[in-house]
């Protein structure tokens, strides 16, 4: 187990980037999405063979539709997380003007487990953030995962009430 004191110098000796990734990135994308379900702990045979190109498809319309971007977050030049930001398309028509309702939607946020629990996750939130109130959104939504939550609460989304029932 790393002491915070070790974990403060090792940080300091990083050099972490967070910048706006390329379409070509896009697999990247793709590939820490899908390993972000594996370490919440979706079994893998109930995603489809197909994820690959049903997330690059995804990504696509989102680039067109969307205005959807992504960031990366890289140490020491090598890509260790990345987090997918877009307009919330919504559950119903949208029958309200921007100014009064612009919701942007954070999803896909991963950092590769041994870069994790150092500041990584909020860094590329923070970035999606940024560029929201860039595109003059409202409000920002996201579904946390337990391990993100406080990574959330941080940076000051409320806790949500989503109800659900379980029928299988």
């Amino acid at each position: 187990m790393i002491s915070k004191k070790l974990l403060e110098i090792m940080l300091t000796e990083k050099h972490i980037t967070i910048r706006e990734a390329t379409s070509k990135e896009d697999s990247v994308i793709a590939q820490h999405f899908y390993q972000m379900w594996l370490d919440i702990g979706v079994d893998e045979s109930n995603l489809l063979v197909e994820w690959q190109n049903i997330t690059l498809q995804f990504l696509e319309d989102a680039h067109r539709d969307l205005f959807y971007k992504a960031f990366i977050a890289e140490v020491d030049n090598t890509v260790v997380g990345s987090v997918s930001c877009q307009l919330f398309a919504g559950l119903y028509p949208n029958v309200f003007k921007d100014e009064y309702r612009k919701f942007g939607y954070i999803w896909g946020v991963y950092v590769e487990q041994s870069y994790r629990r150092q500041g990584i996750a909020k860094s590329l939130t923070n970035r999606a953030i940024e560029y929201f109130k860039a595109i003059a959104c409202t409000r920002v939504l996201l579904n946390a995962s337990p391990s993100g939550k406080p990574v959330y609460s941080s940076l000051g989304f409320s806790e949500g009430n989503l109800m659900q029932l379980d029928l299988i």
